[in-house]
Formats: C-alpha cells, structure tokens, sequence
C-alpha cells in the first residue's frame, strides 16, 4: 500500500496527555501539516494545546470520524463502547482505527465496531510527550502490512515503535508503560541518598534525572547488554561495586522483575473484565 503522508487525514477522539504527546510527534515529522489534524473532546479544558499546534478542534466525535482517515481512540477504557456505539454508523471500511485504551482488546473492538474495520492497539507510554515513547502496537485481523506501515511511518517521531502479538501489550504495559514510574521511583530514592549525605535538593534531583537520562540513551545507543554498561563502571574495590552490593542486600532485582510481573498481571486482570 503506497500512502503519502501529506495527504493524510488524522483524528483523535480524546485530548489528553497521550494523545497530545502522539499528535505532537506526528506533527514534528513535518510530514502531516496540522490542518490535517482533527481533535475532539466533550470540554474545552484539554483542546487548547492541540488549537496551539494548528490543530483543528471540535467537541463532535462523529465530525472528526466524516473528516479522517486515521483515528486515534485516546479515551478511558470504560467510555470505548459508548464511544463506538456513537460513531459506528459513520465508520466506513476505508478507517483506520487505532486503540491506546489500555485493558481494551482487539476482539472487543472488532465486536463493537462494523464487521470488516480495520483495527490496530497501540500501548504508548508517558515519555511519547517529549517524544522519547517506547511504543507496541498490534494488529487486528484485517489490517495488513501496509496499514502496519503506515501507523509506524505516522509515529516515528514519537519514539521507538514495535510490532508484537497482542500478548505482549500487556507485558509491554508492565515493562515500559507501568516502568516510567519504576525510574522516576528510582530517580527520587538516588537524590534523596544524596541529599542524605549533604547536597542540597535541588542540585541533587537534577543530576538524577540526568543520571537517569545519560545511562537509558547510553543502553539504547550502544547496543550493549545492560551487564556489560553495569560492569563497564565496576572497578575492583571501588564505590560502584560497593553501591551495587547495597542494592543487591535491598532485593532491588528480585524487586524490579516483580513489579513488571505485578502490573502485567493486573493489565491482564483489567483486559478480562
């Protein structure tokens, strides 16, 4: 399937953090122009920053669908059906519909939407606002490679996007969409250390995050396996060996692989009911 981008009509139903994060880095790709961009939300509170972008607004969900060809559905899982049921009647074959509704699978959104829509899931994660996500999506049982294609074209600048069987949406939920909070968790217990040991807050929570920031683009940059960057910075009877031992006592590890187990569980849960 050839597709220019340029020609693209895309629609968000919902506007908040996730779906402006997502708009901005199709838009910075430069290669949808705003006016091409449609959002939709029951109030003003959210539609002012897309109106900043250039980013025509409405609080009609049926509008955004008649105006689009790709639509982002960026709304609370519980308000999905509602949502289809109000749109269904203008959803046409020729739709791309795509799910960031965490918990919402595939099967249930072929079966409130007409027989034959194309549908994909995609589970973004906080850092796609600074467009730095790490993003899975998968497909439906009729979209194909092209409009695979077209939705990692559409978010490339939105940060890493990956295909995988549905399955591993949750687990991606439990590792990247859940683990923002595991870092920035991590990232406030570093600083606090130093603070501890006499830095001042406010210096201390910038180096953190910096900390935090250097060591992610390293392992993403370098290809490395984490034991090797870990092992690179051990030098035999030094500090770095010594704050791993404390951290090792604390169980942070068996900690760490817990919490993605955890919260790949309750996605699971969530995906149930």
């Amino acid at each position: 399937m050839e597709q220019d981008l340029g020609e693209i009509k895309v629609g968000f139903i919902g506007a908040g953090k996730m779906a402006h994060g997502i708009a901005q880095g199709i838009l910075l790709s430069g290669k949808v122009c705003p006016g091409n961009v449609m959002v939709s939300a029951p109030s003003l509170n959210n539609l002012g920053k897309f109106k900043d972008c250039g980013v025509r607004t409405t609080h009609c969900n049926t509008e955004v669908v008649r105006v689009t060809r790709v639509l982002f559905l960026a709304v609370k899982p519980h308000i999905i059906p509602s949502v289809l049921q109000e749109v269904s009647a203008v959803i046409t074959p020729q739709h791309i519909i795509i799910s960031v509704a965490a918990g919402v699978t595939v099967a249930t959104l072929e079966r409130l939407l007409p027989t034959g829509s194309m549908v994909l899931r995609l589970m973004p994660n906080l850092p796609c606002v600074v467009q730095e996500g790490a993003l899975l999506f998968c497909r439906g049982t009729r979209a194909g490679p092209g409009e695979a294609g077209l939705l990692r074209e559409l978010l490339a600048s939105c940060g890493l996007v990956e295909e995988g069987p549905e399955a591993f949406i949750d687990i991606h939920t439990g590792l990247s969409g859940s683990g923002v909070a595991y870092v920035y968790m991590l990232a406030e217990a570093m600083a606090e250390g130093a603070v501890k040991m006499g830095m001042p807050s406010a210096l201390a929570n910038r180096i953190a995050a910096q900390t935090v920031l250097g060591a992610g683009r390293l392992l993403r940059d370098s290809g490395q396996h984490p034991a090797q960057l870990r092992a690179d910075v051990c030098t035999p009877g030094g500090t770095t060996i010594f704050g791993l031992h404390a951290l090792e006592r604390g169980g942070l590890r068996a900690a760490a692989m817990g919490a993605v187990e955890a919260a790949t569980e309750r996605a699971r849960e969530l995906g149930g009911k």
